[in-house]
């Protein structure tokens, strides 16, 4: 007897997922939306970095905001093949002046001398959230390197004798993750 019930039982529950299964499936098929094909095109065109530095929350969005309005100036993204873009969409090519990153800080050794030393975690939000900085300058750049690890480019870096970060601008592709990491920026 207590074969049978379980015998039941897991054709009871295999029958529910089997109809669940179908229904799911027509439901599916029903509900469908086709997506314009020029999207997956546009993205192919786009660095797939997903930094965020053209507004939107990555490659997938730009590319869905151009296609759906058929504007190449709806965002800029200076890692983009934009001649590609403008080819795919049918449109003329924007030109843009490259954007890189500028370290406008002077706080070198004998602009902004050491007050204190720091020995704590070594990133710029943390020592931020705690004092001013190691040197004479409350604004200045704190030299623990979030915006280098910020870079998916690798286009900036820390220069070993003045601690201030130092842009490669063949790299830079002006994302701004460098500035959004940093909290004196």
């Amino acid at each position: 007897m207590p074969t049978t019930t379980i015998l039941y039982a897991a054709l009871t529950v295999g029958l529910t997922g089997l109809i669940a299964a179908v229904i799911l499936y027509f439901v599916s098929k029903f509900f469908h939306v086709e997506e314009d094909p020029r999207i997956d095109l546009v993205q192919a065109c786009l660095p797939n970095a997903n930094c965020g530095g053209c507004g939107f929350a990555g490659c997938r969005a730009m590319a869905e905001a151009i296609v759906k309005n058929n504007d190449l100036n709806v965002a800029y993204c200076p890692g983009s093949d934009t001649d590609k873009i403008a080819e795919i969409m049918h449109l003329n090519a924007v030109l843009h002046e490259p954007q890189v990153s500028v370290v406008r800080c002077n706080g070198t050794c004998e602009h902004a001398p050491m007050k204190s030393f720091y020995d704590s975690a070594l990133t710029c939000a943390f020592a931020n959230s705690l004092f001013a900085g190691e040197k004479a300058c409350p604004f200045g750049c704190l030299g623990c390197g979030d915006c280098v690890a910020a870079c998916q480019f690798d286009a900036i870096h820390l220069t070993p004798e003045t601690h201030l970060p130092e842009v490669i601008e063949d790299r830079c592709v002006g994302c701004k993750a460098c500035a959004n990491a940093c909290p004196r920026a």
